[in-house]
């Protein structure tokens, strides 16, 4: 028999009775697949799988469900988590809801030395009001009360907390952000913004825990990396991007791999906050060259442009809505900061840039262009992260300049950012076509990679997809904006292959190809097949890293 006969070497485990998408147009569906040594070693048809099998090949039966490539978020915050620690304030609508959650977490917590709480939504307060310290101190007292929005791009503290971290009128320029200030009166109001790019930061962070947050601990952020870690796999997602890391906070994972909770497969992102030194860039440098294998991988630099809609934070091009003149900063002059992601480019990294609103997505696309022009083209696939509200005038752009659009369907629910919530109501009706135009940027040939954004929202990617198919509400409704929907394919695609792509992974991950890692799911639905509303409570049965069983329901 010859030595290249499979009959010769069984394999490891061997699929069969599926209906396997494998994402690869070159062999678009098979029934069968062989997986030896972590790796897909063939596809193809039940009659043929007999050829892989030997009396030691463990043979998954899926019953013709669908099998699907390993979920890859492109954007998954699995280290700061949800934090079973602080009051749960997700889907509080009012702030009596609010004020009825923390009080309930006080009864339960009576000791504690601080009330923390996390994933208020702006729209609490109503009519666009952004919340205060006084809306706190009924239900909070003398005890200090650090609370977090659900994009962690605002913190909310009471009187009680000013006092604790030293915020006054003469001191709003903080570590960890920004306080925000009364404009008649130039006294703090309790909300303190630019969290997520001072708050997330090396020196913001240790701020906070010399200052005795306890959510700032690393036990606590080992927590909450450690459930994250667990629901990403629990949801099939075998790859995870997490955008936005210290040097400091590389340890927590390496944790998490001694210690057999990296399950999935993980690429880390470092943060690079306004200041960063080019002896910072060489540690980052190094970062990359010791965690570079297929379970780890540190490299690509995350930065701002600019910050969110909701609090009126992010770069517009034309003023808010009701805010006169008001359309929002951008954290870098252009000219800068073209300069920067110019030089950032001739060393080699790739950079993941924040952008939501118009003006900061065209700077961000503007300072590409500029290191394009320098330094020559090269394969650098930069992305834009977010890319909420594109002005229409830059939509070809992405495709010409290489840059990929990282998007998270979910943010463009109606029941999250459509009419009568913030977002909406913020841009006003006549920019609502702006807003997370999907299915135009696919249509110029962009490059979409698909992701959660957790913990901002939820991680499944089954609650993604059903958004980018239908952009209605997880219980039904109608429809925002539906012209810019895409269909199911591309939508997988995005949380596959496009987000390979994205990540340079496209060789290894991505679709179930010949050579490629055997990262793989088991549905509970067909989900290219049944109702859209289907989709919502779609499970992975079976998740498969590197031929491993790793999660099974």
């Amino acid at each position: 028999m010859s030595p290249h006969d499979p009959a010769a070497t069984p394999a490891d485990l061997v699929v069969r009775g599926a209906r396997i998408h494998t994402v690869d147009p070159d062999l678009p569906e098979a029934q069968a697949m062989a997986v030896s040594g972590g790796r897909i070693v063939w596809l193809g048809d039940d009659a043929g799988a007999a050829e892989w099998t030997g009396p030691g090949t463990r043979v998954l039966d899926a019953a013709g469900k669908l099998v699907l490539p390993g979920f890859i978020d492109a954007h998954n915050h699995v280290r700061l988590g949800s934090d079973d620690a602080s009051a749960q304030l997700a889907g509080a609508a009012t702030l009596a809801e609010v004020h009825e959650r923390i009080l309930a977490w006080r009864r339960d917590h009576p000791d504690a030395e601080w009330i923390e709480g996390e994933a208020f939504d702006y729209a609490a307060l109503g009519g666009g009001r952004l919340p205060t310290a006084a809306d706190l101190d009924p239900v909070t007292g003398s005890t200090p009360a650090f609370v977090l929005s659900y994009d962690v791009h605002t913190a909310w503290l009471n009187t009680a907390a000013l006092h604790r971290l030293g915020i006054s009128r003469d001191r709003t320029d903080l570590p960890f952000g920004t306080a925000h200030t009364d404009p008649g009166t130039g006294e703090p109001t309790g909300l303190v913004k630019d969290f997520a790019v001072k708050g997330l930061s090396r020196d913001g962070h240790r701020a906070l825990q010399d200052l005795g947050v306890p959510w700032a601990s690393a036990e606590r952020q080992y927590r909450r990396l450690a459930k994250s870690l667990d629901d990403a796999i629990g949801y099939g997602i075998t790859t995870v991007v997490e955008p936005q890391n210290s040097l400091d906070d590389l340890a927590l994972f390496e944790r998490a791999r001694s210690e057999g909770r990296l399950a999935s497969r993980l690429v880390a992102a470092l943060f690079h906050p306004r200041g960063t030194s080019d002896a910072d860039l060489d540690d980052f440098g190094a970062a990359a060259r010791r965690h570079a294998d297929d379970r780890l991988r540190v490299g690509p630099l995350k930065l701002y442009i600019d910050d969110v809609v909701e609090p009126r934070t992010a770069a517009l091009l034309e003023p808010y809505v009701g805010c006169g003149h008001h359309r929002g900063d951008t954290y870098y002059p252009p000219e800068e900061f073209a300069e920067l992601l110019t030089k950032l480019d001739a060393r080699g990294f790739q950079c993941f840039v924040h952008a939501t609103g118009d003006r900061g997505i065209r700077v961000a696309l503007d300072a590409f262009e500029h290191a394009r022009r320098v330094n020559g083209p090269r394969d650098a696939r930069h992305q834009i992260v977010h890319v909420e509200c594109l002005d229409p005038a830059d939509t070809a752009r992405f495709a010409e300049l290489g840059v990929v659009a990282c998007m998270q369907p979910r943010h463009c629910a109606p029941d999250v950012a459509g009419p009568g919530k913030d977002w909406a109501e913020n841009v006003g009706p006549e920019r609502w076509g702006k807003a997370w135009p999907m299915r135009s940027l696919y249509e110029a040939g962009a490059r979409l990679a698909f992701s959660s954004d957790w913990n901002v929202a939820e991680m499944d990617p089954m609650t993604g997809i059903y958004t980018a198919v239908t952009r209605r509400p997880l219980t039904g409704g109608e429809p925002w904006m539906a012209e810019e929907t895409v269909d199911v394919e591309t939508a997988v695609h995005g949380y596959t292959m496009g987000s390979a792509y994205a990540n340079f992974l496209e060789d290894e991950r991505g679709s179930l190809t010949v050579g490629k890692a055997a990262d793989f799911v088991v549905l509970s639905r067909d989900i290219l097949r049944v109702p859209a509303e289907d989709i919502p409570g779609t499970v992975a049965e079976t998740v498969v890293v590197g031929g491993e069983l790793v999660s099974t329901r």
